[in-house]
């Protein structure tokens, strides 16, 4: 840890986690062993994370939302409040979520599930669910659940093909 930072003594720090300049954790933010925060970074409050996770530079949280174990966050993604993220998933660089309505009622973020592979500059509405082991392509607007196993892409998404497992 280093001396730009601003780590609040209400955040739960594990063993061997890396936090890098200019970060901002807030307080009862929960960062589980061996994390990477990168420079930054903004963990609003109750925003919890994972043991083996790798989270880039200018990832934003707005609080309250709980990433699982070896999930990746690349490069200036926003993490609406309520945003939950399954284990083993990868969000590329530039996926934004956000957890309001058109009438800026707080309906939560999205629910990611397991092994999810989101890709570059998708955005996720609000409340939705993300099936596990899903593929999402880039520049894709998500805004509708997608069920398990399936590939979707385009503005709409829209259905490719379901993934054999």
């Amino acid at each position: 840890m280093n001396n730009t930072s601003i780590i609040s003594k209400k955040a739960k720090i594990g063993k061997n986690v890396k936090i890098g300049s200019f970060c901002i954790i807030e307080d009862d933010v929960v960062i589980g062993d061996n994390t990477i925060i990168k420079n930054y970074v903004e963990l609003r409050e109750k925003t919890k994370i994972g043991k083996n996770c790798y989270i880039d530079s200018r990832v934003s949280s707005s609080g309250d939302c709980t990433i699982g174990n070896n999930v990746t966050i690349r490069y200036d993604s926003i993490l609406a409040r309520g945003l939950k993220i399954g284990d083993n998933s990868y969000i590329c660089p530039r996926v934004m979520t956000n957890n309001l309505d058109t009438n800026k009622q707080q309906i939560g973020g999205a629910n990611i599930g397991e092994n999810v592979f989101i890709g570059t500059n998708c955005v996720l509405h609000h409340g939705i669910t993300i099936g596990k082991n899903s593929i999402l392509g880039a520049l894709a607007y998500i805004n509708k659940d997608i069920p398990d196993n399936e590939i979707w892409f385009g503005n709409p998404a829209k259905y490719h093909k379901t993934i054999e497992r």
